[in-house]
């Protein structure tokens, strides 16, 4: 199949996947998207029973399809492997009437891992199909031409792109999050990055000004050109921006599935729902992709922090990011500006460019934009939602533990407080996806579970692995004695000096 990728904001640029995932972000500032999803289907019968690994050469071989089978091997078997803590990679477990399915046995202990573990070895195989910007393969473009992978990081991204891509020859990575808005574990995790090529470097503001910040820096002609013609580097995104972070999300909704029917929760061809707790959209949204290729999603529930604003777009149909921006708990949900909706409403207004073009425009210059009424009536009959403030999501973490003897971390835990208030659709399993580690957030959960809370986040982590009979992974609990290698802080306005020089050194 000749599968093409776009702009979702313009159809002027027709790219491969593979240079779509080398380009990262749309010339025209849109991401990329394909017309081809959801022609071709997957039967899920035929996963019942299989491991991870095989689920995703299946998924990817549909959504990726100029990748050859080899190549995709290759990619699955460098991804998952045995740095997951869990040969299922994703396993899906009970919790009470509902079930949860585990994203964080990966090795920075979050759901980024799964994409983010296979992106470096989708990126290492596109060095020959790179776009020249009108969507053809460019001349210009050498074996010996170095990719920088820049990325926003509202907490979790940033350590699973750093893992990712550390010491991967060609390529460097540049990972900006927001100074004093993640958590303390979050921070050593990149800071403490071993790799020869890492960079990380906080910013003065939120992730939001960070995510505009690098989409600029995309659009950055100029620069580029620097880049190019002074050391031979292009840009690319570990965000989930990128097509190529994007799809392999969408296998774990086929593997939960899969797990139900093993197990005889439901027999194929029954719906699921899933909560999902999501700030950028990404997370949700390769449930709808896995919608669209075919699996039996009965809902899709976004679950929201106290930074509500896709709470209220899915209710008003007025998306506004000219509100006041909250820090919370949940520091990775701490988003204003979720780049992925973009993608949903493509989909979801068949195509309408014009109307996305205009609805992005709006939101660059208005701070709002707000889609017809048709259209949010048919968005809704898919997409659910609800939101759970500190009060709330810190009682979610105690009632999870009290009921289920079963340890979340804040961001699961808004997820989990909308479990408890849904209403129940008759006979239909729903799974809740679980974002992070605990062991992430140990003072937060600690607290939340009525635990001594004093002194370093490490004797918190010991506190709580104690008092629930779980264990912190060691890729954390070692944190405690890791050296810093990065104390940058910058200005918002600094970012693009700051990618030059680094991408200089490369």
């Amino acid at each position: 199949m000749n599968t093409t990728f776009h702009s979702t904001r313009s159809a002027s640029e027709h790219l491969t996947s593979r240079q779509a995932i080398r380009q990262g972000l749309a010339g025209d500032g849109g991401l990329f998207v394909s017309d081809d999803l959801g022609s071709r289907q997957i039967d899920v019968a035929t996963l019942v029973g299989k491991p991870y690994q095989d689920m995703a050469r299946t998924v990817l071989g549909v959504l990726l399809p100029d990748f050859s089978a080899s190549e995709l091997d290759e990619c699955v078997q460098a991804a998952y492997g045995p740095q997951w803590l869990d040969g299922a990679i994703t396993p899906l477990k009970p919790l009470g009437d509902d079930y949860i399915l585990e994203l964080f046995n990966g090795p920075t202990s979050a759901f980024k891992d799964v994409a983010l573990q296979i992106l470096p070895q989708f990126m290492a195989r596109t060095a020959s199909g790179v776009s020249d910007g009108h969507g053809e393969p460019s001349d210009q473009h050498t074996a010996a031409e170095k990719v920088m992978v820049l990325t926003a990081t509202s907490g979790d991204t940033g350590k699973a792109a750093l893992a990712g891509f550390a010491d991967t020859p060609g390529t460097g990575i540049t990972v900006f999050y927001p100074s004093g808005k993640v958590s303390e574990i979050q921070r050593l995790q990149m800071t403490t990055q071993s790799g020869s090529n890492v960079n990380v470097c906080a910013v003065r503001g939120n992730f939001d000004d960070a995510q505009t910040a690098v989409k600029r820096i995309f659009g950055d002609e100029d620069l580029a050109a620097t880049l190019r013609n002074d050391n031979n580097v292009s840009l690319s995104s570990a965000n989930s921006i990128n097509v190529g972070r994007l799809v392999p999300q969408v296998v774990y909704y086929f593997s939960a599935y899969a797990q139900l029917v093993e197990r005889g929760a439901i027999k194929v061809g029954d719906k699921v729902e899933f909560v999902v707790p999501t700030g950028n959209f990404g997370d949700i949204l390769a449930g709808y992709y896995a919608k669209m290729l075919g699996l039996p999603v009965g809902r899709l529930t976004v679950a929201s922090d106290r930074n509500n604003v896709l709470f209220d777009f899915l209710t008003t149909g007025t998306y506004n990011r000219e509100r006041p921006f909250y820090q919370t708990t949940s520091p990775s949900m701490d988003i204003l500006v979720s780049s992925n909706l973009e993608r949903m409403l493509y989909y979801m207004s068949d195509g309408d460019m014009r109307l996305i073009q205009s609805c992005m425009t709006d939101l660059r210059d208005w701070g709002a934009f707000e889609i017809p009424t048709p259209l949010l009536r048919r968005i809704r009959k898919l997409f659910a939602c609800g939101w759970a403030d500190e009060t709330q999501v810190s009682q979610a973490i105690a009632d999870c533990w009290k009921r289920n003897r079963y340890v979340i971390d804040p961001h699961t835990a808004c997820g989990y407080y909308l479990l408890e208030q849904m209403p129940r659709e008759k006979d239909m399993p729903r799974v809740l996806l679980s974002t992070a580690s605990p062991y992430k957030f140990p003072r937060v959960v600690g607290r939340a579970l009525g635990l001594d809370t004093t002194g370093t986040d490490f004797a918190c982590m010991d506190r709580l692995a104690q008092a629930s009979g779980t264990t912190a992974p060691r890729n954390l609990r070692d944190l405690e004695h890791a050296a810093e290698r990065f104390t940058d802080v910058i200005d918002i306005d600094a970012m693009p000096g700051y990618v030059r020089d680094v991408s200089m050194r490369l």
